[in-house]
């Protein structure tokens, strides 16, 4: 389950060291903007990182509403095509993994949780020391100020999120991340900052792909 974040690029780095054979990247985003929700990641920049990973993308554009009817039909759909289960990088949200679990166990496949209640510090620390490594596309402006938007999740990203007092993996919605180079990356992903738009609360960065 792809949202293109350093949670799911750590889940699945997590997910192919424990022996599980993933096969494909699954993605929800809203159909009206043509971006992942939250993340504000368009579309292809996601097909970018699919391809720089060496995996398949399916990535279903939906509105919010029919989020978990669509969900419902894509789960049943890979239980069909033989696929055990589904990998999440949720870490302590316990409504969110208990609104996916129901319905991934009820279509008859596994969910895996790689990184489920471990300490956020600690996962960020091994993501950033993996190499992994993330560009800050969308910011809280309740728990983060704007400076947040567009940094990189190197070392000094990590002593600086340790000492603002917020969740270091942004679980509360702090921050969200476009992933674009760590282990599993075969190239890292070229991307330039576009335009930096202001939404009630929030500010967000797209990212574009390199001119040609």
């Amino acid at each position: 389950m792809w949202s293109g974040g350093k949670d799911s690029a750590l889940a699945l780095q997590r997910a192919r060291a424990e022996g599980i054979e993933v096969n494909r990247l699954l993605s929800f985003y809203d159909a009206a903007s043509g971006r992942v929700r939250f993340h504000a990641t368009r579309v292809a920049m996601l097909r970018a990182q699919a391809d720089a990973i060496g995996l398949p993308l399916r990535a279903i554009g939906t509105s919010w509403s029919e989020m978990e009817g669509r969900f419902g039909e894509e789960l049943r759909g890979l239980a069909e095509e033989g696929f055990a289960g589904v990998v999440f990088g949720d870490i302590h949200l316990a409504d969110v993994r208990a609104w996916y679990e129901q319905r991934v166990t009820a279509a008859g496949l596994e969910h895996v949780e790689p990184i489920w209640s471990e300490p956020p510090a600690e996962l960020l620390r091994e993501y950033v020391e993996s190499g992994g490594r993330a560009v800050v596309t969308c910011v809280d402006l309740a728990r983060l100020d704007a400076s947040w938007l567009g940094r990189v999740t190197d070392r000094r990203f990590l002593e600086e999120i340790l000492a603002a007092g917020v969740d270091p993996c942004g679980e509360n919605g702090e921050y969200h991340s476009f992933a674009y180079d760590g282990t599993g990356f075969g190239t890292p992903v070229s991307w330039r900052p576009g335009e930096r738009r202001s939404e009630p609360g929030f500010v967000q960065l797209d990212l574009l792909p390199p001119h040609r």
